[in-house]
């Protein structure tokens, strides 16, 4: 047989020395192929992000809608209510999204049973917290004492444990490696929503964006669960039928549970403390670029869950793995932030001139905090695969006191603007000594045992 010489192409700058397998342009598509087509952990992050993406831009829709078709002050207490019932369904929730996350790649023949038992303590708790909650409506929050409404009040808690079962059907769907499903299920949640807005409008009833959120819900929870008992589970069980069920399971969850709360109350809290200090219409435009910055943090969520489920698959990879999705994301994110500052005023003007001039400085100001949480994320992420839970409750515990702080200070000074300023300032404070100390959380240290 005849040697072939592969010979470098001029000033390709391929790292590899004479004679190089080929040329550097060939490597990167190579690369590009492997990262979405074969290789698990960034393909199925790419699809979870994609997923969010869609989410987002269907969601968007769905508050542009909203602003057309109801008031200001409408819809800025519909989504502090929405946000109170993302609040208490991540009370309910316990993490145990995460959880199935990071357990049922190994779960095998258990996997039926840990859902199910997952199901039903979150699905009941987060309820509860909605029951307990609309009692206390007139202390806590005496803005949203519209929701209690009976109808609406069942509308709330419907949302609070189906975004439980949302959330947790998601968590299983990643750790089952189907982010396709992911996909598809948030699509079909995002549709469904603006149909069912509609419906909502056209009979003129003034709770319809809270009933058309808890009747999307409904649709995607049959649909999207059919499929995950019917034949993701089955197939899973045949694959791996020698699967252990998972090792001290309630304290992992309940530290990681910790932790989550403290995530999941920085970002439902700034809704309900503007709405507090600011009021309904201000609230609304709030909320607007929130939910348009928070798209930039995107990517971070869904890349770090790629990288637990890896981690359950391959351990020993966990620091290569981390230091990949640092390097892949950042490039995504940084052309992704810098499109949202350019276009901030233009986005926020499709909802109404009153959204771009009071928003615009906020969802730059959040789009530019998406960088340093991207390490912020991963760091957390990379902690939880390990087990080192101290570190994952600590961080989102400096996160949350730094954002609340900062945001009570500043809003009376700066506004709706004074939360960005909050959270850029108090990510970046976290960002850069996680930066310099990168090798005690990502570094070549052993993996906790089981």
């Amino acid at each position: 047989m005849a040697t072939v010489i592969r010979t470098r192409t001029p000033g390709c700058g391929c790292p590899l020395p004479l004679p190089c397998e080929c040329s550097y342009p060939t490597l990167l598509r190579a690369r590009a192929r492997a990262a979405f087509n074969g290789e698990p952990l960034l393909h199925n992050g790419h699809v979870l992000t994609a997923s969010s993406l869609l989410t987002a831009a269907l969601g968007a829709v769905f508050w542009l809608l909203a602003t057309a078709w109801y008031s200001p002050e409408t819809v800025g207490r519909s989504y502090a209510a929405l946000s109170a019932a993302a609040l208490l369904s991540g009370i309910g929730q316990f993490n145990l999204g995460d959880v199935l996350m990071r357990f049922v790649p190994t779960a095998g023949r258990h996997t039926r049973r840990v859902l199910l038992r997952c199901y039903t303590v979150s699905t009941a708790a987060s309820a509860l917290a909605a029951v307990a909650f609309l009692l206390l409506v007139p202390v806590l929050a005496p803005g949203l004492d519209f929701l209690r409404d009976p109808a609406v009040a069942v509308a709330f808690v419907a949302a609070s444990a189906g975004y439980t079962l949302f959330v947790l059907q998601d968590g299983a769907l990643t750790g089952l490696r189907r982010p396709s499903w992911v996909l598809g299920e948030n699509a079909l949640f995002a549709v469904a929503k603006a149909v069912l807005l509609g419906l909502c409008a056209a009979l003129a009833l003034d709770s319809g964006i809270l009933l058309a959120w808890s009747g999307a819900l409904l649709v995607s929870l049959v649909v999207t669960n059919g499929y995950l008992f019917g034949r993701a589970v089955p197939a899973h069980v045949r694959a791996d039928r020698d699967g252990a069920p998972p090792p001290r399971l309630v304290r992992y969850a309940a530290a990681d549970y910790t932790g989550s709360l403290l995530r999941t109350a920085a970002y439902s809290l700034m809704p309900l403390l503007v709405l507090g200090r600011l009021g309904a219409d201000q609230n609304a435009y709030f909320s607007l670029a929130w939910v348009i910055g928070y798209t930039c943090y995107l990517a971070t969520l869904n890349m770090g869950s790629s990288l637990i489920v890896e981690a359950a698959h391959a351990p020993e990879r966990l620091a290569e793995h981390g230091r990949r999705v640092l390097r892949h994301t950042g490039l995504l994110l940084a052309a992704g932030v810098l499109a949202l500052v350019v276009a901030a005023p233009w986005i926020l003007g499709a909802f109404g001139p009153d959204y771009a001039e009071h928003g615009t400085t906020l969802l730059r100001l959040l789009a530019l905090s998406a960088l340093p949480n991207l390490v912020v994320g991963i760091a957390v992420d990379a902690c939880r695969a390990r087990r080192a839970m101290g570190w994952v409750m600590g961080l989102q515990a400096a996160l949350l006191a730094m954002v609340l702080a900062l945001s009570l200070w500043l809003i009376p000074l700066l506004g709706i603007t004074g939360v960005g300023v909050a959270w850029l300032v108090a990510e970046t404070a976290l960002a850069l000594p996680l930066l310099l100390g990168i090798r005690r959380w990502l570094g070549p240290f052993p993996v906790k045992g089981e």
